[in-house]
């Protein structure tokens, strides 16, 4: 046993003993003077190091392991770039696999994308999809037909909008040229670009694009002085021509029900001006709006935002959690007669550049089952034909855009797509300012390397190619335009021998089948009856234990 600890005491301080004898044995060798200086310099220096790994009370491993254990913080230092560059495969999702990726930066460089060989996904895993041919497939349509129009009869200026659009990001969490990139891109390719809740800043009106203008809680951009909802701010920026649709955001995927602060070390003069908050002061957030607290306020200030900005499209943007909130915005609508002209859903594998671990693994609904949630309720209501519906979550090619078409979608926004588009490598080191392509970073030198033309471009291209190959699969199921699309048209793979329609998968409700107060489908029928126009919180006299 004694041995055996010797071994052990020998091997976890033979580093730190072999840099001490080095330098003090270099000096007598025959080394050139200069070589000998330096590498007496650096025993010394590590000598030194591991003299304090041993009296530091901080680093266990370290104290264990001088001089050698920093190896250790080392490698965990560089490990994501070993595993991204080196070790990751092509399918795994991290949270975006490799092959995604290379679509995108494909796409957006007019490179091709085909893949030799066949497909390397396993057709027999369960959770495969696909979408079912027609032998007599459809001519390829021109993608720039697929376009929809947001805008209801109480709507009196209404926008045809692309099935795919870039989706909500603030200048502040990504830089002004990644913002300016972005808007010239969807100025060249006819689509529209979400500012976030960030506001409207100069880099969005740099180019012109079509901008829809997302209302938060801290109503920046349109408030005053008390964080308070200022209607006469929110007039003038949205009387602009630039500013097609006005989307009041309720919550987001990645951290639903949180809100946020930007420390007041981060609020620059343009960024103060954008969002109309003091420079250098802590801007907040909160989780919920001031401006409503019940679905019926909420549907009155969607009527005055619509009011205010000449009758422009509005709708709201949420993330699902509890079904009978959603529902009782619904209630809301057939109460007071106000009918938004569309709804976003956010789904929770929705990304931002920091989120609380747990609120990003572990809350919401992911967006496939809540645009389920949304579009049967929409139909249960009756609602379904006024109202058109926004998804974003998790979208990089022509099959994603297809798959929530097909479960109930109108039109699809993307973010993390768009990003990748103009260079961003997944470095996930958005919260750190050290965004290495300059996309999600203020530091004037690294935003530098973003060079807005180029990128620019290549946001033209990544939407033209993907609707290029949505055209593509849209002809070979014999349809001609992505509203055509419904659950039968895709398939899941359930199990080793089974397969299922989308149509068969989910379940649909039929017009008006909430309102009879009889509806087959138990989890619907009961979330309804739950939900009140006059409050989020469940219903207390029908609550059901």
């Amino acid at each position: 046993m004694q041995s055996i600890l010797k071994l052990s005491l020998i091997s976890r301080y033979s580093v730190f003993a072999l840099c001490i004898v080095a330098a003090l044995l270099i000096p007598f060798t025959q080394i050139d003077q200069p070589l000998n200086f330096v590498l007496v310099a650096l025993f010394v220096v590590l000598s030194v190091i591991g003299i304090f790994d041993l009296i530091q009370t901080r680093h266990a491993i370290t104290r264990n392991y001088p001089v050698i254990g920093h190896f250790r913080f080392l490698f965990e230092a560089v490990r994501p770039e070993l595993r991204q560059y080196l070790f990751e495969s092509d399918s795994d999702k991290l949270p975006f696999s490799r092959a995604e990726r290379s679509l995108v930066y494909q796409r957006a460089k007019n490179d091709p994308d085909q893949r030799p060989f066949g497909t390397i996904l396993d057709t027999y895993a369960n959770g495969y999809e696909f979408i079912g041919h027609s032998i007599r497939p459809a001519p390829i349509q021109d993608p720039q037909s697929f376009r929809i129009t947001i805008g209801n009869e109480q709507c009196t200026k209404p926008y045809s909008c692309s099935v795919l659009n870039i989706s909500a990001m603030s200048f502040g969490a990504l830089s002004g040229n990644a913002i300016q990139a972005l808007n010239r891109g969807a100025k060249l390719g006819g689509f529209a670009q979400d500012t976030g809740e960030g506001s409207i800043s100069a880099h969005h009106r740099e180019f012109g694009g079509d901008l829809v203008w997302q209302i938060a809680s801290g109503y920046f951009g349109c408030r005053n002085p008390d964080g308070s909802f200022s209607a006469e701010k929110f007039a003038a920026q949205a009387a602009s021509d630039q500013v097609k649709m006005i989307e009041l955001k309720l919550s987001q995927g990645a951290k639903p029900g949180h809100g946020g602060i930007l420390p007041g070390n981060k609020v620059s003069p343009e960024i103060a001006e954008t969002r109309g908050v003091p420079v250098g002061q802590e801007c907040v957030s909160p989780a919920a709006h001031s401006a409503f607290s019940t679905p019926t306020e909420m549907m009155a200030f969607l009527a005055r935002l619509r009011e205010l900005s000449g009758g422009k499209p509005v709708g709201f943007k949420l993330a699902i959690g509890q079904p009978w909130e959603f529902m009782a915005i619904v209630k809301a609508m057939l109460v007071t007669g106000v009918i938004p002209d569309f709804i976003v859903v956010d789904g929770s594998e929705g990304g931002t550049g920091a989120a609380p671990v747990e609120l990003s693994d572990h809350v919401g609904v992911p967006m496939r089952e809540a645009l389920l949630l949304v579009h049967n309720t929409l139909v249960g209501a009756g609602l379904r034909q006024h109202i058109r519906i926004g998804v974003a979550g998790k979208v990089v090619s022509a099959f994603d855009i297809a798959a929530v078409l097909a479960i109930g979608a109108d039109w699809v926004n993307a973010a993390r797509g768009f990003m990748f588009a103009i260079g961003c490598i997944q470095s996930r080191s958005c919260h750190t300012n050290k965004c290495p392509t300059g996309v999600a970073t203020q530091d004037a030198l690294r935003q530098r390397a973003l060079v807005v033309p180029d990128k620019a471009q290549r946001v033209a291209n990544f939407h033209r190619n993907s609707l290029h190959a949505l055209a593509e699969l849209l002809a070979a199921a014999g349809l001609e335009h992505p509203s055509a699309l419904r659950p039968h048209h895709l398939a899941r793979r359930v199990s080793a021998n089974e397969i299922r329609l989308y149509s068969k998968l989910f379940p649909y409700l039929t017009a008006g089948e909430l309102l009879s107060g009889d509806s087959p489908h138990p989890f619907y029928r009961q979330s309804w009856d739950l939900a009140s126009a006059d409050s989020f919180a469940i219903n207390e006299l029908r609550q059901v234990n």
